[in-house]
Order: C-alpha cells, then sequence, then structure tokens
C-alpha cells in the first residue's frame, strides 16, 4: 500500500527535479505515469502495463516512483532494458543525475550476461596460444566451433595484445561493451565463455574475473539495471524452495521489477522456450564427447564416475548416436521436402508431430537425461581436482560446454515427446533442412503467457512494464494476452507531450500495385522516392524484408543511390554516424534501413525530416511459431489476423512513426506506401490508431 510518507517522498523528489533538471518541462503525462508506478510497485504482487510515448520523460518517471517506494519497502529495484544503449544511459547519465539531485546514497551495478565479460582464462590461453606467425592453435578451445579455421587476420592479434595490455593495468574492467579496441567476429567467442565453460572459484583467474567482480557489486547494489534475456533467464532458473528466480539476481519476491522497452518481453520470454537440435552435428559432438569422457577417466584415475564404468558410459553415448540416426531415418523417410523450397520445413499441425517421431523422441529424452546425469558427475570429478593442470582446465571447460548442449538436446526431446495441455496453446514442432542438407529439430512455445505467469507474475513483489509502445491505439488486449498479464493488472496509455498535429503529417499517396506485386511495387516505390524525397534532406526509409530494400535500391537512379546508406553496407553505428555528418554539413542524406532501424534509432531535428514505411510491418506467415499459434486460436473459433497480426502490426507501425518526432521543435512527414490502409476494412483501424498526425490521404478520383 502507498502509505503517506512514501507520496512525501516522492512528491519532494518530483520538486528538486523541476527545481535542479536544467530545461524541465512539467508534463502532466510524466505525473500521471509517476502516480501509477507508484501505486503498482507499493501493492503487494502489483503489476502495470503503461505506455508512454516519446518525450513522457519516462526513465525519470519510474525513477522518482520506483526508488522511493523501494527505499521505503527496504527491496531492490531493477530496471530491465533491451538494449545496451539504454542501459548505459541509465547507469551513466539517468540515476547518478536522480541521485545527485535527491541527496541519494545508493550503490547501482549494471548486470550482463556471463558471455558480455571478458574471460581472463580464456585471454590467457588466447595469447598463449597466438604464435609468432599469427596462426591460433586449438589447444584447451572446443574444435567444434567452425570459427577456428578461420585464420586470425593481423588486426586480431593486434586487439589482443592491446586487450591484454588494457585488462592487465586496469585501464579496461573487461566490460566486451566498453572494450578498448573493436573484437571481430572470431576474435569475441575465444574471449568469452558460457556458464558451462566456467569453473567458477576453482578457476584460477576467480579473482581477478571481470563477471563475477559485476555479479559481488550485483549482490551489494540497490538499484541494478540489467538486460531483459539475463533476468528472463534468471527468472526461468529453479532457485530456492522449488520457486523461481533469484539464482542470479536478487530474490523475485525482494525485487520491484520495471521493464523498459516493454514491448521486447514477449518475443524474449518466447526466445527462452526455444530449443533446437542439429542432428549431423550433434552425432559428431558425442563421438568427441567420447574422447573428453576417456581423458576425463584417466586423468582422475577412476574406474566408475557416476555410478558408471568407462565401458558402460561408451556403451550409453552409443546408443543415443545410434538413437539420432533413427529418428532422422524415420524423419527422412517419412517427409519428401518439395524440391522447390528454399528453405524447406515440416510443420507439425497445432504442434502434433506423427507418432512414430514421437516416440523416437521419448527414447531421445531418456537416453539425454541419463547422459546428462553421467556427464555431470565425470565433469564434476575433474572440476574437484586439485592437481590437474593445465588438461584439467581446458576439460572442464570442454565437458562443461558439451553439458550445455545436451541440456539444450533434452529439452528439445521433452518438448517433442510431451503432451500439451488442454486449454494453453500448444508447443511449435518442426524441422528444417539446411543448405548442407542437415536436419535441424526444434520446438518453441507460441506464447510467453503461461511461462510468464508462472516465474514472474505473482512471485515478483511488483512489476511495471513500459514502453512507447505497448497497445494498439489504447488496447492492450494483445499485449496482456501476449504477456499473461494479470486481470488486476493496470493498462494505461498516455498521451503524448508534442503537438503531433501540428509538427507532423501523414501522407499516403495513390500507388497502382499493393504489396503483393513485388516487381510493380518495388518499382513504383522507386519512382516515388526519386520523385517525391527531398534528397538534400535527412530521410530514413524502411522496408519489411532485404529482397525489397535491394529491388529499390537496384531501380533508383544513381545520381540517388550515392546519397543511400543501406542497413548493412556498414556497422549500425558507422552508418548513423556518417548520416549524421552528412547532414550536419549541408548535405543531404537517407537511410535505408530494416525493422532495428524502425525502433531505438533517435533521428533528432533535420536528421530525419521525412519517415517512409513502405509495407506494413505484418509478420511472416510462414514463421512456424506465429502459424502455429495461429491455428490454435483457429482451433478455437478466434481470428488471429484480427487478434494478433493487425495490432502486432499497428504497433510496429506506431514505433517506426515515433522516429519522426523527437522533441517539442521537431516538423516532418511521414510517408506510408501501402494502400492497404485505405482499401482493407482492417486499415481504417489501424490509421485510427496511430498518433494524431495531420492527415493527406490521397483518393481516386
Amino acid at each position: 500500500m502507498l502509505t503517506d510518507t512514501t507520496k512525501d517522498a516522492i512528491r519532494a523528489a518530483y520538486a528538486r527535479l523541476k527545481d535542479g533538471l536544467p530545461g524541465f518541462r512539467a508534463r502532466g503525462s510524466q505525473g500521471k505515469m509517476i502516480a501509477e508506478v507508484a501505486k503498482a510497485l507499493s501493492r503487494s504482487g502489483g503489476a502495470a502495463a503503461i505506455e508512454a510515448p516519446t518525450g513522457t520523460g519516462k526513465s525519470m518517471a519510474y525513477l522518482i516512483a520506483g526508488v522511493e517506494v523501494a527505499r521505503f519497502q527496504k527491496k531492490k529495484l531493477l530496471i530491465a532494458t533491451a538494449t545496451v544503449a539504454l542501459q548505459e544511459q541509465l547507469v551513466q547519465r539517468d540515476i547518478p543525475l536522480y541521485l545527485k539531485l535527491n541527496g541519494i546514497e545508493a550503490k547501482v551495478a549494471l548486470a550482463k550476461g556471463r558471455g558480455r565479460y571478458l574471460c581472463p582464462r580464456n585471454l590467457a590461453m588466447a595469447r598463449n596460444s597466438m604464435n609468432d606467425s599469427g596462426q591460433m592453435g586449438l589447444a584447451g578451445f572446443d574444435a567444434d566451433l567452425a570459427l577456428w579455421a578461420k585464420p586470425p587476420q593481423p588486426r586480431d592479434k593486434q586487439a589482443l595484445a592491446q586487450l591484454g595490455a588494457s585488462f592487465d593495468s586496469g585501464e579496461w574492467n573487461g566490460d566486451m561493451d566498453s572494450a578498448p579496441e573493436p573484437v571481430s567476429d572470431l576474435l569475441r567467442p575465444m574471449l568469452t565463455t558460457s556458464a558451462g565453460g566456467c569453473t567458477n572459484r576453482k578457476c584460477g583467474f576467480f579473482m581477478t574475473c571481470p563477471f563475477f567482480s559485476a555479479r559481488r557489486a550485483v549482490e551489494d547494489a540497490e538499484i541494478i539495471v540489467a538486460n531483459q534475456d539475463l533476468v528472463l533467464a534468471d527468472l526461468t532458473m529453479p532457485g530456492e524452495d522449488e520457486g523461481w528466480g533469484g539464482v542470479i539476481l536478487p530474490r523475485p519476491d525482494e525485487t520491484l521489477y520495471i521493464f523498459d522497452e516493454g514491448h521486447h518481453v514477449p518475443g524474449k520470454a518466447i526466445d527462452r522456450g526455444t530449443s533446437e537440435v542439429y542432428m549431423n552435428a550433434t552425432v559428431r559432438q558425442l563421438s568427441r564427447l567420447g574422447r573428453q569422457v576417456h581423458a576425463a577417466y584417466s586423468l582422475t584415475d577412476k574406474e566408475v564416475l557416476g555410478k558408471l564404468t568407462l565401458d558402460v558410459g561408451d556403451a550409453k553415448l552409443q546408443e543415443l548416436s545410434d538413437a539420432l540416426e533413427e529418428l532422422e531415418k524415420t524423419i527422412r523417410l517419412g517427409w519428401l521436402p518439395d524440391p522447390g523450397e528454399n528453405e524447406p520445413m515440416y510443420r507439425g499441425s497445432l504442434g502434433q508431430l506423427p507418432e512414430a517421431w514421437v516416440e523416437h523422441a521419448r527414447m531421445l529424452s531418456l537416453l539425454t537425461g541419463e547422459v546428462q546425469r553421467w556427464l555431470t558427475a565425470v565433469r564434476r570429478a575433474i572440476v574437484e581436482m586439485t592437481d590437474g593442470g593445465p588438461t584439467q582446465e581446458a576439460l572442464s571447460r570442454e565437458l562443461g560446454m558439451a553439458l550445455e548442449r545436451i541440456g539444450k538436446q533434452a529439452a528439445c526431446w521433452r518438448a517433442w515427446a510431451s503432451d500439451d495441455p488442454d486449454n494453453a496453446p500448444p508447443l511449435a514442432r518442426w524441422v528444417t533442412l539446411g543448405g548442407d542438407q542437415q536436419l535441424v529439430c526444434h520446438a518453441s512455445a507460441v506464447s510467453a503467457g503461461g511461462l510468464l505467469r508462472t516465474v514472474l507474475w505473482g512471485n515478483a513483489s511488483g512489476v511495471v512494464l513500459t514502453s512507447a509502445t505497448l497497445s494498439a491505439g489504447g488496447n492492450f488486449r494483445g499485449f496482456a494476452d501476449a504477456v499473461g498479464l494479470p486481470d488486476d493488472a493496470v493498462t494505461l496509455s498516455l498521451p503524448s507531450p508534442f503537438d503531433l498535429s501540428a509538427q507532423a503529417r501523414l501522407e499516403v499517396p495513390l500507388m497502382r500495385s499493393m504489396p503483393d506485386a513485388r516487381e510493380e511495387h518495388a518499382q513504383e516505390i522507386s519512382d516515388w522516392l526519386a520523385e517525391y524525397l527531398d534528397w538534400d534532406a535527412g530521410n530514413l526509409v524502411l522496408f519489411t524484408s532485404r529482397a525489397k530494400l535491394d529491388r529499390v535500391l537496384q531501380r533508383l537512379p544513381i545520381d540517388k543511390v550515392r546519397k543511400v546508406r543501406a542497413q548493412g553496407s556498414l556497422a549500425k553505428a558507422q552508418l548513423l554516424a556518417e548520416h549524421s555528418a552528412d547532414i550536419e554539413s549541408g548535405k543531404g542524406s537517407t537511410l535505408f534501413g530494416l525493422a532495428s532501424f524502425g525502433e531505438g534509432v533517435d533521428l533528432p531535428g533535420k536528421l530525419c525530416e521525412t519517415v517512409v514505411i513502405t509495407q506494413l510491418p505484418f509478420a511472416v506467415p510462414t514463421d512456424p511459431v506465429g502459424a502455429t499459434y495461429a491455428e490454435w486460436l483457429e482451433s478455437r473459433g478466434r481470428n488471429p489476423f484480427i487478434e494478433v497480426s493487425v495490432p502486432e502490426a499497428t504497433r510496429l507501425l506506431t514505433q517506426y512513426c515515433g522516429r519522426l518526432i523527437r522533441n517539442e521543435t521537431d516538423t516532418g512527414r511521414i510517408v506510408l506506401l501501402d494502400r492497404r490502409v485505405v482499401t482493407k476494412r482492417y486499415g481504417a483501424g489501424m490509421l485510427r490508431a496511430l498518433p494524431p498526425f495531420e492527415r493527406v490521404i490521397e483518393r481516386v478520383t
């Protein structure tokens, strides 16, 4: 319950913010958000989903409410974001500013996953194995990674030396996101590790490990900023007392959660329940695992590990390998892929696979579980040795990574073998055939609602999800279903603080073709851009596919192509920097981008005066997760297109429109080159749901 003392503290904090923040403007939306965040977090198990458009000042709003409620309840405040940029903004600017203005001393920590930190042991091994000719040895590294087959470039050798020197001198803390030298795709996996490859306190580098230093800081912190992947990973780990969460981060019942960029939560939660098995690669890995296990028995000088002799263990591995080959044979006999498909896929209707496949999966689930338990004991014996030397280090890492892979395989086979509950969406289960003719078995949840109901809602002390786009024009039904939002949760869509009708115009020009006419629509987009776009200004053109972007680019006149910066031609940060430099110097520049340029990109003022949306952002209908969920809705008499596809496309469209107006002085236009918003019945609803821009919709005369 929100006490008078807490209310007074929040009012005082807000007053100090108004007096101490240069250029502060009181905004009704921000005040309303402060009040709703405070009410949700002060109620035991409270929950809220708050849509706060650009300019609301939502980070300060949830800090004012969240910090004060957490202090009075003696709880941890955990802010989870989807991007590194927002994490850094919070830790380096917003939170220190808030604490300074209010004279509060609080420990703040940035929590990231293990893979975002340098592994000092791997750094030492990489430096030792780089010989004078620049070739990288394989000693101690997982030879299954194809990256090792590529010879490192001279810049990799130079980067490795610089990273090592910076870490040794203390100039760099080992956070890979702030590495003093660019880290290539070859080098990064050599310098980081996963949980399976880490020996924790048994490692000789434990006391200098950046990950464990960060983890110790998290334990002491009152305010924690983390990425959503890490938070969801922690929530889905079995905790104490058969509950969930609290393994890496604070216990959920001792934590107040703010999920900023909350529209990413459903997709990230679904990813937590996704598993896949590459059949050929898995058989090869089992063969190598056999050699590693032999080395473990030899090193420990044990005849029995995990209650199995080496001969019995070998037989278990062979039995598992044979079972994998039997399943692959059964799949290939029962499924004849269409030779005309680029990426052949067999998807089980409503998640149901042929019974013969399921029977094999049941056997694989049993065998994988047995190998998993045995291998856990084998690795434990290696880790607990006191005199194993370098071989012990290498074996413990390789066995740990093998355990991780087997755990993912076990999850897939459990998903294939399990029955779906009667009143919940089924799992998606499917098989793909890669270009190398390798079969891949997949399984995934199709909705995050069930998972989040289990691990978050009701377990956490309080939860607020916020973003500029959560609803479809104020309707939260789609988002509420996607995250399993409790029935008593508050949903609130705040108005924009900007005068959008005066600052921006939404145009829908006449178009002869629809997006399904690929070549004709691409040509018409190219013609419109060439004639009507101001190429001497800053523009952003958004596409739903790389293929369409390339088609349009190929059709543009060469003088226009020279002013285009297309996503993928350079690193995103470099593209944006060059775009900004050209605009600042008076030249025109136009960005061509996909979905990732449609959100999280900040191009204020002259950097973006026109946003062109070439096509409504409907999800690809062949996606097996979405297709399975749609089938389930249809089986219950519901309309997946209206309930899921249209609201999600509307949310994305709103997000794309949000690239234009970033402050009170921005002006410009949004151009939508997809006439379906005019010709289709659902289009009128999408237009109504968009912010109140001035509308200029060309009609057929």
